[in-house]
């Protein structure tokens, strides 16, 4: 059983399709009836819109099988509350198509969500509301985001400098929150109704963000080498903990089946 990454993992970081033994993993899985989860942290577009996007470059995944964190937004954040919120111009459209009132003069929570232009200015701004008392909130907490080849800190990291810079401790949406694993797992119990974490191998190029928190669960992380990181001595020598294990794409993955 799987949980299965999409960015660097699925689909190419910079052309957005699918990397070598993608499709091809996927089908296997479909037709060997196989429980699996993609679990991807795509915030930029409503999940509708990603999963066929995902659909559409033959990555035949069934909405059963999908699970992002705009999915789960509402357990953790009420409609009623002021968000001034922080991504990507898409991912503001999102919000707001979901019902969300976007306010940046006296919100009650900071929103963060990821994109390669975050400004000196924007933070200053997330620090007044945070000093001013707001709640923080991370769509997920991504180590590194990848864009036109080039590496920039991810929601993770701006998190924990938020952290440190105003004291505010923060909650996670996504990957790889204990909650959002929760889900995950209950939706791989639909197709396997007696799952459990141990059973569960997850596949990511986010060994940070994703593979450590999944090990401590009790998940076995298989860490590929297609999307944040060049080669293994970039990440693997600085960890304590290590991933079960390393290949280069998926069609690595699948030929060690």
């Amino acid at each position: 059983m799987f949980f299965i990454d999409v960015q660097g993992t699925l689909i190419d970081d910079n052309t957005k399709k699918p990397i070598a033994g993608a499709v091809a993993f996927i089908d296997h899985l479909n037709l060997s009836h196989i429980p699996y989860m993609v679990v991807t942290n795509s915030t930029k577009y409503s999940s509708c819109e990603f999963l066929a996007y995902l659909n559409s470059i033959g990555l035949n995944i069934p909405s059963s099988h999908y699970l992002d964190p705009l999915m789960v937004l509402e357990e953790h954040l009420s409609k009623e509350k002021k968000i001034a919120a922080y991504g990507s111009r898409e991912f503001l459209n999102v919000l707001k198509s979901m019902g969300y009132e976007l306010d940046y003069l006296s919100p009650d929570v900071v929103l963060l969500s990821i994109k390669e232009d975050f400004d000196h200015e924007e933070y200053s701004q997330m620090i007044e509301f945070l000093l001013g008392g707001c709640e923080l909130i991370g769509m997920h907490e991504t180590s590194l985001y990848v864009k036109n080849h080039k590496r920039y800190p991810g929601v993770g990291a701006i998190l924990k400098m938020l952290e440190f810079a105003t004291s505010t401790p923060y909650r996670v949406v996504g990957k790889p929150s204990r909650p959002f694993f929760d889900t995950a797992l209950k939706g791989m119990q639909q197709q396997n109704s007696g799952a459990t974490f141990a059973d569960v191998a997850m596949i990511s190029d986010d060994v940070i963000g994703d593979l450590i928190p999944a090990q401590v669960l009790g998940i076995r992380g298989i860490f590929v080498l297609s999307g944040k990181y060049r080669t293994r001595e970039e990440i693997l020598p600085q960890l304590d903990v290590q991933p079960d294990a390393v290949h280069i794409n998926m069609q690595a993955v699948l030929e060690s089946l």
